[in-house]
């Protein structure tokens, strides 16, 4: 059972807007524990209207609402926007139609994503084997580790250059038959055709050693030039991959979210909804928030004067919630595929007041519901697939950068350095990788429960009934308080 925004708001603060929060607490001990799918919602006011006309369309009803809720101030937003069609009825086959065409456009872009990511990869590990062999030749230029970098390479040309010559090679002919059994250790130990001189072996040996050393230094000297280039080709080719990544991300995206959005929701036992029957069930709810001004508010005399002056760590906000639900009948205009849709609609307009924690832990909370569910998969399959390479991708990456810094610095003010310019190192401040979000916040002081939210209640009343009484005086419609 997926919780409406109104048992959310409930769970949010469940002292002032559920009916039976003690019984809740009693039994989880912690607001955090309780599921909101439990809360028995209540509001500060709640007005109904009822609209039912199979031949008048239902959009102006909702557009009318919403340009009157921007009218008297409110800053609004849409929370929900959920439809179930009947099976038998044509406007569940056509938006079928359209979402199987997502659907497949979607995989299409998903499966070219899966071969770039496949191919980011390769490079990546192709990169790490680079800069594993790259150390080898950097460490030749350092006294301590020239030795073993040195024969860390030989060994590399024994097992990858020399061993193609098959039993000709060094490896082959030690291990034959043939009384060459100390050549690899000779050649390990000779460092040019010089060394192979002053070593005590006979002179079969050193005829063949002399040569394999000039084929080594002669490797060593071109291999150590060609894997740099390579290495920066593979670096440049990842970049490249990886922007083509993002490319395709932002091309899929929106196919998934329309092919969420052409889902229809599960109604499961509701009446109104008939298999055979050409029916639609609309569920949209609005959330429209008024900021309450604490200085102005001060000067009409709403709040004590000193209230004008004073500096509040959170803002109070009076909110209206409206919730539609549309029973309709779709139907198809001639010669369009559009859809209008008459029937009967039930607008419920409720008050809230609420401060900046609780609308931060009310967005949380819809995160965490079933409502967020579809793009948490969205999200999961499109941008977290680059986020779990982020950091091995921004490693070569920002690699190349600060290489290009440290050769455009060569040809920087020679000046500078007379005042010590460039002894000062830049400090890199570690990224905050998330925003750590506090599940607890708060609770109202005696300022706040007494005055501000006071206030902010007395507001979204108000907002909520004139937001009602203005809408059945434009259209003489039927209301029920």
């Amino acid at each position: 059972m997926v919780a409406t925004i109104q048992q959310i708001i409930g769970k949010v603060n469940p002292l002032l807007y559920s009916s039976n929060a003690r019984e809740l607490l009693m039994k989880y001990q912690s607001i955090d524990k309780i599921p909101a799918e439990e809360i028995k919602p209540q509001s500060l006011s709640e007005h109904r209207l009822v609209y039912d006309s199979s031949s008048e369309t239902l959009e102006p009803v909702y557009f009318f609402t919403l340009d009157l809720m921007n009218d008297f101030g409110l800053n609004t937003e849409k929370l929900v926007d959920n439809f179930s069609s009947s099976p038998g009825s044509g406007h569940f086959s056509e938006l079928g139609q359209r979402a199987t065409i997502m659907q497949q456009q979607g995989t299409k872009l998903m499966g070219d994503i899966n071969t770039v990511l496949r191919s980011i990869l390769n490079i990546i590990y192709d990169l790490k084997e680079f800069r594993i062999r790259l150390q080898s030749y950097k460490d030749l230029e350092s006294k301590d580790k020239k030795d073993a970098a040195l024969l860390s390479l030989k060994q590399i040309w024994l097992d990858k250059v020399d061993v193609v010559k098959g039993n000709s090679s060094i490896k082959g002919m030690a291990m034959g038959q043939g009384g060459f059994q100390t050549l690899i250790d000779a050649f390990l130990v000779a460092k040019d055709e010089k060394d192979v001189n002053k070593i005590d072996l006979n002179d079969r040996i050193k005829r063949i050693l002399i040569p394999r050393i000039h084929e080594f230094n002669t490797w060593i000297n071109q291999s150590g030039r060609e894997l740099n280039k390579r290495y920066d080709i593979e670096k440049t080719y990842l970049k490249s991959q990886v922007n083509s990544l993002k490319l395709y991300l932002r091309w899929v995206k929106p196919y998934l979210k329309s092919a969420q959005q052409l889902e229809a929701k599960d109604q499961g036992r509701n009446p109104n909804l008939v298999k055979t029957f050409d029916t639609i069930i609309l569920e949209l709810t609005l959330l429209g928030k008024s900021k309450l001004n604490i200085k102005d508010s001060a000067i009409d005399g709403k709040l004590p004067k000193d209230f004008e002056k004073m500096k509040i760590k959170r803002d109070y906000h009076s909110c209206v919630l409206v919730n539609f639900n549309f029973r309709g009948i779709p139907q198809k205009i001639s010669q369009r595929s559009d859809y209008v849709f008459g029937g009967k609609a039930e607008i419920t307009f409720t008050a809230y007041a609420l401060n900046d924690d609780e609308l931060r832990k009310i967005n949380e909370e819809m995160e965490k519901s079933d409502l967020g569910d579809a793009l948490k998969l969205i999200e999961g399959t499109t941008t977290e697939s680059l986020e779990t390479l982020q950091d091995e991708i921004d490693f070569f990456l920002e690699e190349s950068e600060e290489e290009e810094k440290e050769q455009s610095s060569d040809n920087s003010n020679p000046f500078l350095a007379l005042i010590g310019y460039y002894d000062k190192k830049e400090e890199k401040k570690p990224e905050k990788k998330g925003i750590e979000k506090e599940q607890i916040f708060k609770q109202d002081n005696w300022i706040e429960k007494n005055h501000l939210r006071e206030l902010a209640s007395e507001e979204a009343k108000e907002k909520a009934f004139d937001l009602f009484d203005v809408y059945k005086k434009a259209h003489g419609m039927p209301s029920y308080t």
